[in-house]
C-alpha cells in the first residue's frame, strides 16, 4: 500500500478487502494492524501498537488509535484476529482472496469482525471529511487476541490506557450482532461463561478382565447426568436461563479391548445474573458430590467472563436512534449469544455492540453483503454525528 491511490479510508469495501487479504489467523497479526495504521495516520490518528506477551500465553500485537484529546471520548473496538479456515478447499472462493461476487465480499473475517473495522475506519473519514476534526475524540481499541485466550489483547489494552490517563467515555464494540437483518439488535450485555474439566480416575485393565480393572466411565456418566438433570434458574428480566453443554469427552484408551486408566469431560457454562462464577461451580460441586458419593474425582474449573448488563441511558438511546434512521430496524436491546471483549471493557465504560450479521460466522465461506457493509458505515458516522452533537 505504498502508492498514496490505494489508500481510501472513506471506502469500506476497500478497506474491508485489504483487511481480509492480510492472513490474521489468531494470534498472527498478518499484516493487517500495519494495514489500519496506514488507513488511521493520514486522517489524523495517532497510532501506538501494543504488544503483549506473557501469562503462559501467546504474544500479541494489538493497536489504539486516537484522534483528539478530552471528552467526550468515543471508542469503536474490536479485533482484526480471525479463526482458522477449516478446509480450505470447500471454499467458493479461497478465504483470504477478499473476492467480490453476487453482492457480498467474501473470506475470514468478513463478517466476523474485518468488515466491522473496516466499516469503522470509512465512518470516521466520512465523519472527519465533512464536519472536520470534533470536540473530544475518537479512537479505534483493535486487538489481535479476541478469537484466542483472550489473555495479551483487550484486557490488558484497557490497563494502558488507564495509565495513560486515555479511557473512553461510551464504547462501541462491532461484534456481528445481527441474527437475520442489519438493524435488528443491539447487544446491551452478555452472560458470563464458565469452563469446567471433570477427571474421573479408573484403573486399566483388560475389558475380558473388568474384575481386576476400574471402569471410571459408569462413574461419569452419573456425575454428568447429574448435571444434565439440573434446573440451573428459569432466566431473569434481561438475560435467558443459564445452560450447560458437555462439549468433549476423552480418555487415553484407544483399544476396544482397554478398560481406561481415567476419563475426562469438558463443559461449558454461559450463566445469567443469578448467578457469580464463584457460587456457580460451588453449585456444580455439591451436585457432583452427591452424584460421585465417596469415590474420587478431579473438577477445574475456569471463569472466563462475568456476566455484564449497560444499564440504558443516552448513549443507548443515540445508538437505537441512529441504528433506526438507517436501517429500519427493531434495534431490540439483547443480551443473547456468547462472549465477547465486553466483558472487560465494561469494568472502565458503558459498551454496547453492534455489527453485522452473524449467520455465517466461523463457518466456510463467512461473508457480507456489501449493502450491509454501506449501511453499517452509515450507521457507525451517523452515531458519530450524534455523539459529538450532544451537549
Amino acid at each position: 500500500m505504498s502508492a498514496k491511490t490505494e489508500i481510501n479510508s472513506s471506502d469500506p469495501i476497500s478497506v474491508a478487502q485489504k483487511l481480509i487479504a492480510c492472513p490474521s489467523i489468531t494470534p498472527q497479526e498478518g499484516g493487517a494492524l500495519d494495514c489500519l495504521e496506514a488507513h488511521l495516520r493520514p486522517l489524523g490518528f495517532a497510532c501506538q501498537r501494543l504488544p503483549f506477551d506473557g501469562d503462559d500465553s501467546p504474544a500479541v500485537d494489538n493497536l489504539f488509535a486516537r484522534l483528539g484529546r478530552g471528552a467526550p471520548h468515543l471508542c469503536f473496538a474490536g479485533h482484526t484476529d480471525v479463526v482458522p479456515v477449516g478446509d480450505e478447499s470447500l471454499w467458493t472462493y479461497p478465504p483470504f482472496a477478499a473476492q467480490i461476487a453476487q453482492g457480498k465480499l467474501w473470506g475470514r473475517g468478513a463478517s466476523d469482525m474485518k468488515g466491522a473495522v473496516a466499516a469503522f475506519v470509512a465512518a470516521s473519514a466520512q465523519f472527519l471529511q465533512e464536519s472536520g476534526a470534533p470536540q473530544g475524540s475518537i479512537s479505534l481499541m483493535i486487538t489481535g487476541d479476541e478469537e484466542g485466550p483472550a489473555i495479551n489483547g483487550t484486557a490488558k489494552m484497557l490497563r494502558w490506557m488507564k495509565e495513560q490517563d486515555a479511557l473512553m467515555d461510551h464504547c462501541l464494540i462491532g461484534e456481528p450482532s445481527n441474527p437475520k437483518q442489519l438493524g435488528d439488535m443491539i447487544k446491551i450485555g452478555r452472560r458470563g461463561s464458565l469452563n469446567m474439566i471433570l477427571t474421573v480416575p479408573g484403573r486399566q485393565g483388560h475389558a475380558a478382565y473388568p474384575h481386576l480393572a476400574h471402569n471410571p466411565l459408569p462413574q461419569l456418566n452419573a456425575m454428568l447426568q447429574a448435571l444434565g438433570a439440573e434446573v440451573w434458574d428459569k432466566g431473569s428480566p434481561h438475560f435467558q436461563p443459564s445452560n450447560l453443554e458437555v462439549v468433549a469427552l476423552e480418555t487415553p484408551s484407544q483399544a476396544f479391548n482397554v478398560i481406561p486408566a481415567w476419563v475426562r469431560a469438558r463443559a461449558n457454562i454461559r450463566f445469567n445474573d443469578n448467578w457469580t462464577a464463584a457460587k456457580l461451580e460451588a453449585r456444580v460441586r455439591a451436585i457432583l458430590d452427591k452424584a460421585a458419593g465417596n469415590a474420587p474425582y478431579q473438577l477445574q474449573a475456569f471463569p472466563n467472563g462475568d456476566w455484564f448488563l449497560t444499564k440504558a441511558d443516552d448513549f443507548t438511546a443515540l445508538v437505537q436512534k441512529a441504528v433506526r434512521e438507517h436501517s429500519g430496524g427493531k434495534a431490540e436491546l439483547s443480551t443473547s449469544g456468547g462472549t465477547s471483549d465486553g466483558r472487560f471493557i465494561h469494568h472502565y465504560a458503558p459498551v454496547l455492540e453492534f455489527g453485522p450479521l452473524n449467520a455465517s460466522i466461523h463457518q466456510i465461506d463467512e461473508h457480507i453483503a456489501l449493502d450491509d457493509l454501506r449501511a453499517l458505515t452509515a450507521i457507525y458516522r451517523r452515531i458519530l454525528e450524534l455523539h459529538f452533537a450532544s451537549p
